[in-house]
């Protein structure tokens, strides 16, 4: 990436700094509140507007005088916005997204981009018709470290590759599950919302582990297999694990936010002669092969709003394009027409007092083992897990659900984790 000085002084869409309006700034909002401010100080964009049901306090802005709205649409035509930056509940992404597009503001939607294939479809295709560019918030994949173990892998460093594992063991506390009305839902008055652990807070390990695999797109997705449960009192699942069946081999990911000892998520490339291992919000990468030591090595990160700034100016690369995320969507799906996670019995889980949450006795090792065998907990002799998989069924088969209605008003207390 260039510095800032160094870009065109006006571009399509207008003089640099580019204008950005951010949907959502409390909650994960205020790493993108922050992450905005940083690229204004390098001179690529501006804060112009934020869209909250509640305003922001001049405390948590710093100071710094910026207009504010609950009502996007509004927001977005004062301010002469050319980016809209979306981190607000999974339901409203769509209609929010399609808002920006219809009145030409480019995007970077925060994942899960939505909670259903049917909703992921709509948005996708009305970006591409409305003719502006929208970026997918999976930052991992800005990661240095994806093309370079690609590379690693077509280069036949570690043999040939006989599947890819994902394992993260998190810790959520009870209040992660109040933080907000959607928190913990699959469904909230009639609308999908599928906040599990596969699909938010750990969806960069799934959306990674498919990169590496290569199978990024809907259509690399030929079968999904799927156990969810959850210990603690919500509706969605907080331990679970996929199988994802795709030409170029299997991908397995387990993750809990109910672990005993929480530790960094990674992805694990299986090789005939080697490993690669990936933790993914370190950008570390270790490499294990036949003939040589164990290396270690420490990437670089492009942002994916510094990203998308690029593209629009210089005509750089788009990183996460909505098409790309295609496979994300499907495993999104399949957990969203599963039947619903089953709770765990009593007895396999305990309270942990002194932090306020629930584990599962034994879930690390399990995580572990699944990203290592490319198992499913049932597989690894888990006694309270069964497949609860629905019937596979191609994208354009897929049930629409209850349309969302989101509205054009959105607020932080609901923004994504």
């Amino acid at each position: 990436m260039r510095a800032a000085e160094e870009f065109p002084s006006s571009t399509s869409t207008g003089q640099l700094p580019l204008p950005v309006v951010l949907a959502g700034a409390r909650g994960h909002g205020r790493w993108h509140l922050e992450n905005i401010r940083r690229l204004q100080d390098k001179g690529l964009v501006r804060l112009a507007g934020i869209c909250e049901l509640t305003p922001l306090s001049a405390e948590e802005l710093n100071g710094q005088t910026v207009e504010q709205s609950a009502d996007f649409g509004a927001l977005l035509d004062s301010t002469g916005a050319a980016i809209a930056v979306i981190c607000t509940p999974i339901p409203t992404h769509t209609d929010l997204a399609l808002i920006a597009a219809g009145k030409g503001v480019h995007l970077l939607l925060e994942k899960p981009p939505a909670p259903s294939y049917a909703e992921f479809r709509r948005m996708a295709d009305g970006v591409a018709a409305a003719g502006v560019v929208c970026q997918i918030g999976f930052q991992s994949l800005g990661s240095h470290a994806v093309p370079a173990i690609r590379k690693l892998i077509a280069q036949g460093a570690i043999g040939q590759v006989a599947g890819i594992g994902g394992a993260g063991a998190w810790a959520r506390d009870e209040a992660y599950y109040r933080r907000a009305p959607w928190a913990g839902k699959r469904r909230l008055n009639g609308v999908d919302v599928i906040d599990g652990a596969l699909t938010n807070p750990l969806a960069h390990a799934v959306a990674t582990a498919l990169a590496l695999n290569g199978s990024t797109r809907a259509e690399d997705v030929t079968a999904i297999e799927t156990e969810l449960l959850h210990a603690n009192d919500i509706e969605s699942d907080d331990t679970s694990c996929v199988r994802i069946t795709t030409p170029r081999g299997r991908v397995t990911v387990a993750a809990t936010l109910c672990a005993e000892r929480p530790g960094e998520p990674y992805v694990l490339v299986h090789g005939s002669s080697g490993r690669i291992t990936f933790w993914y919000k370190q950008d570390r990468v270790l490499v294990q092969r036949s003939g040589h030591g164990p290396e270690e090595i420490e990437y670089g990160r492009t942002d994916l709003l510094e990203n998308l700034v690029a593209h629009l100016t210089e005509g750089a690369e788009l990183l996460v394009a909505p098409d790309t995320t295609g496979a994300f969507m499907k495993v999104v799906e399949a957990i969203r027409q599963a039947p619903d996670p089953l709770a765990l019995p009593a007895d396999a889980w305990e309270p942990l007092p002194e932090e306020n949450r629930r584990v599962v006795p034994g879930i690390d090792g399990l995580v572990a083992a699944a990203a290592d065998t490319l198992a499913l907990y049932s597989e690894l002799g888990a006694s309270w897990a069964r497949p609860n998989q629905a019937p596979n069924q191609a994208p354009d088969d897929v049930p629409s659900g209850v349309p969302n209605k989101a509205a054009n008003k959105v607020g932080s207390e609901v923004s994504t984790p």
